[in-house]
């Protein structure tokens, strides 16, 4: 299909496969500690509930790490930028392995989460001015993809890697794979000179539209409800369903499968109809996180009802993405990075409040609850957005910086307007 300014759409570059494999090595870290949470809470003395904080610690410190180190390293070339994200991500992992300090984990666990959001920040940019206009959501979507894939791969084997060798084990390994990633990055990211320090005014006073808030108050929700569930998947598995432990990662990958394919469903459908994709499967999904709680008793109705809330959940996240984008007018990035700390909000308050259900009389059951009223509550903003979407197009400008990553790539124009 020819691309919007004429031109015929190509393969995103190497480099943004490469970013795509920085991302699935992150996105494996941020998720896998809920496969092995029972292993880790009783080697740092901590209980179940309370050693899903890790998950949230490092949610929060993705909610500041995208807008916040994206300022902070303005004036870095953007390949020393990934490079040192890289080694600060293996080093946290290296201190966390370390340790037998609850506190000291959970502080780890925090700077690697900003590591991870400075590496988001600025592969972002990479990515879509090495593709070009023509091509930038399509590098966007590789990038994405890599992380709905280490739910796919990389959770599932992660955690099996931690119920093998241990926790520390994997963290091991994970180090590792960072040291490994910032030396292929080092390698094929192009070195830029320094870059020149940007104001943001423009870009904040860009960030003025009620439609961008509603948009991020939905990412917010719907993440929190799939996460709450998600963050104590493995009690709710082995306890309540009757799983074994070493079935868990076959579980997570079914729970991988469904959210690549609600990414993919929504891919499919939000352009054409973003408000009609987006209300059916926030509705969906309150109602495959009620059922979850009585019917998750046994395995076939657990993995069934964990496949079908992926799936579900899902759905929603690439399109409020790209109508937070759009309706951002002319700060596409920073609305980018907003969208991302959107997502860990609702990771963070999702698992919080989760672990207090879990730890109440509601017990295992209440993670679920926490998730269905999280996901009921993402109709409000949706049903916002579908009142007061006008017809027509929302302008969305593709920037591009005096230190453009690839000096070969195609010099950033305004984007073609797209339906919201």
């Amino acid at each position: 299909m020819p691309a919007a300014d004429g031109t015929s759409p190509s393969k995103p570059p190497l480099v943004v496969w490469v970013l795509a494999a920085g991302t699935f090595l992150m996105g494996t870290t941020e998720f896998v500690i809920a496969g092995i949470l029972p292993d880790i809470a009783p080697d740092l003395g901590a209980g179940v509930s309370h050693a899903g904080l890790l998950i949230t610690a490092f949610a929060v410190g993705m909610i500041v790490g995208g807008p916040t180190m994206a300022l902070a390293t303005l004036r870095l070339p953007q390949r020393l930028t990934l490079v040192i994200a890289l080694a600060v991500f293996a080093a946290g992992h290296v201190v966390a392995a370390l340790t037998s300090s609850f506190t000291v984990v959970l502080a780890a666990r925090f700077v690697t989460a900003l590591a991870t959001g400075a590496f988001w920040a600025v592969g972002f940019v990479i990515a879509t001015t090495a593709a070009g206009p023509a091509n930038a959501t399509r590098a966007v979507s590789v990038m994405m993809g890599g992380l709905t894939l280490a739910n796919v791969v990389g959770v599932p084997a992660g955690s099996l890697i931690g119920h093998v060798t241990g926790w520390r084990g994997l963290f091991w390994a994970l180090a590792a794979l960072a040291a490994l990633a910032a030396a292929v990055i080092g390698y094929f990211i192009p070195r830029t000179e320094q870059r020149a320090l940007v104001s943001v005014r423009d870009d904040i006073r860009a960030l003025r539209h009620g439609r961008l808030w509603l948009a991020l108050a939905s990412a917010v929700l719907i993440m929190g409800g799939v996460l709450a569930v998600y963050t104590y998947i493995t009690p709710l598995l082995t306890d309540r369903a009757g799983i074994p432990d070493g079935a868990v990662p076959l579980v997570l990958i079914v729970f991988g499968a469904g959210a690549l394919g609600g990414t993919a469903i929504g891919g499919r459908f939000g352009d054409r109809r973003p408000m009609a994709t987006t209300i059916t499967a926030a509705a969906a999904t309150a109602l495959i996180l009620l059922a979850l709680i009585p019917l998750s008793t046994t395995p076939a109705a657990a993995i069934t009802l964990i496949f079908l809330m992926a799936l579900a959940g899902f759905t929603i996240n690439p399109v409020v993405t790209a109508l937070a984008v759009r309706v951002a007018g002319d700060a596409p990035t920073l609305a980018s990075a907003l969208t991302t700390s959107a997502y860990n909000t609702g990771i963070a308050a999702g698992s919080a409040l989760a672990g207090q259900a879990l730890a109440s009389s509601l017990g295992l059951t209440g993670p679920a609850l926490i998730g269905t009223v999280f996901a009921g509550l993402t109709l409000l903003p949706l049903i916002a957005l579908a009142v007061t979407t006008k017809r027509g197009t929302t302008r969305t400008v593709a920037h591009s910086g005096p230190d453009a990553p690839v000096p070969t790539a195609r010099k950033p124009a305004e984007a073609t307007s797209a339906r919201t």
